[in-house]
Formats: C-alpha cells, structure tokens, sequence
C-alpha cells in the first residue's frame, strides 16, 4: 500500500509538470525546466554523503574506533542484505541518526553521541536498523527525483516569464498566469515532495522494524528521540535536517494543514502503526 500511495504521488508530481509545462512553457518550457531541476538535484545526489556529514559535523570512525557500534551495524545489514556502509558520529547531544549515500555501496549511516548515551541497546539497533531501510529501499534516489520534479515547476514558470514561454508558433505566456504558478506550483510541488518524504519514513519503520526482529524497540526509541529532540537543540542545516529519524528542527506532532509541510509523520502515527505489526 505504502508503495502504491507513493507510486500515485509521483505521478501526480509529473502529470503537474507537464500540465504546467504544457501551460505556460510549452514542451521546450517543459524540457528546459527538468534539465535545469536535474542539473541541481544530481549534483547534491552524487555529493550528497560528504555535504551531509559535514553539515552535521559528523566524523567517519573505524571498527576500532567504535566497535560495538561498527558491529552492531554490520550484523543489521548482514541482516537487511546489504554492503558495509561507512559508519560516522555527530558531536550533537540531541539523540538522532541520519542515512545517506548515492546506493547501498556508497551509504552512511551516522548517529549522533547522544543517541548512544540515551538509547538501549535493542532501541539503538531499531534506529540503525530504520537507517538501514532507507539505504535498502533507495529512498535517496526517490527523494532526488521528487526533489527534481518539484524544482522543475519553478523553474518552467520562471523560463515562461522571462523568456517568453511555448513555441515559437504558439502565443506567449500570460505575464499573469507564469507569476501565479511562480508562486503556487512549488507550493503544490513541495506538499507532494513531502507527502512522498512521510510515505518513505513509514516505510522505513515497517522495513527497519523487520531488520531488526523488534517493531516495539523502534516505537520506543521514535519517542525518546522525539523528547530528546524537544528538550535538546541542534544546530544543523535546514537542507539536511529532513534526513534524520526526527527532524531536529521541527520535533513536534503536527496537525492539519501544517502536517502537509512536515517531511516526517507525527511520530505519534509511526508509533500506532508499528505496535500493529508487533501485534
């Protein structure tokens, strides 16, 4: 299910691409807004491991240097199936975890001092085990071609005005319509990235959840990371606050309208849907 509802959400973002296109760029319009989006997208998908880990101040460590945790992540991705992926840890008192890497041969998984200090050790290996999922799943890549689409109506709403916009044996766009989809069409774009972003946290948790043999351990450990994330702040770039199990600047049950402007679900949902799988 989780699949199909991200299936139908990506092809929403495309059809409002090419609707938009069609509308104000004209299938050049259209083109040169994908390839301008792709450009940027693929450049931060490629570089994506060594941006993220420096904007969290994150260092890569060594089985020697950390080798209950190097094990711990070694014996979950023999688990999940997966290649050894780079380890690192974040100075950051707040308890956290992110994944990132291109595929599962260039991944990190990366979790932050406080996490360590805070969690058990079965609770510990459920965020791993989440972080894990992500990697398995490709989530990156999903997120890196959301992230293409959304930027891409911006961009054909810009080539429309300043260029003129359709084909050269078509009118010009309306000045008027190319400034109102300026506007609204990343709105819309960026509701339906996150949309996709929470379909992928709950299907982490279901996926971590079974790497890990314990659905319960991962419930746990989404609300102390919750609490901790309230109580404990952490200076870390917007662009890659998404990435972690808890977003570390907006580590609260959103409702309503604001619930579609969060990348992650309420946690008190990831928690209700994992204690049914336990159950």
């Amino acid at each position: 299910m989780n699949n199909i509802k991200v299936f139908v959400l990506m092809a929403g973002l495309t059809g409002l691409v090419v609707a938009i296109g069609q509308a104000v760029g004209g299938g050049s319009g259209a083109i040169m807004g994908l390839l301008m989006a792709a450009g940027m997208n693929l450049f931060m998908y490629w570089g994506s491991s060594s941006m993220v880990l420096r904007s969290y101040n994150a260092q890569v460590v060594t089985e020697r240097e950390a080798p209950e945790l190097y094990a711990m992540v070694d014996r979950l991705r023999q688990r999940a199936g997966l290649p050894m992926p780079t380890v690192a840890i974040a100075p950051h008192d707040q308890p956290n975890a992110f994944a990132t890497g291109r595929n599962p041969e260039h991944s990190v998984v990366c979790v932050t001092e406080g996490l360590m200090r805070m969690l058990s050790t079965d609770e510990l290996e459920g965020v791993v085990a989440h972080e894990l999922a992500h990697i398995k799943n490709r989530d990156m890549l999903l997120q890196t071609i959301a992230a293409t689409m959304a930027g891409a109506i911006g961009n054909i709403a810009q080539f429309a005005l300043f260029f003129g916009g359709r084909g050269d044996d078509d009118e010009g766009a309306n000045p008027a319509v190319a400034i109102a989809l300026m506007i609204i069409g990343p709105i819309i774009g960026m509701v339906i990235q996150f949309a996709i972003s929470r379909q992928r946290e709950f299907k982490a948790d279901a996926v971590g959840a079974e790497i890990c043999g314990r659905p319960i351990s991962l419930a746990n450990a989404l609300l102390r990371l919750e609490s901790g994330a309230r109580r404990i702040p952490m200076q870390v770039s917007p662009n890659a606050a998404p990435l972690a199990i808890v977003n570390p600047l907006a580590a609260f049950s959103m409702r309503g309208v604001s619930k579609w402007f969060s990348t992650h679900p309420p946690t008190d949902e990831r928690v209700a849907a994992l204690r049914a799988l336990a159950g």
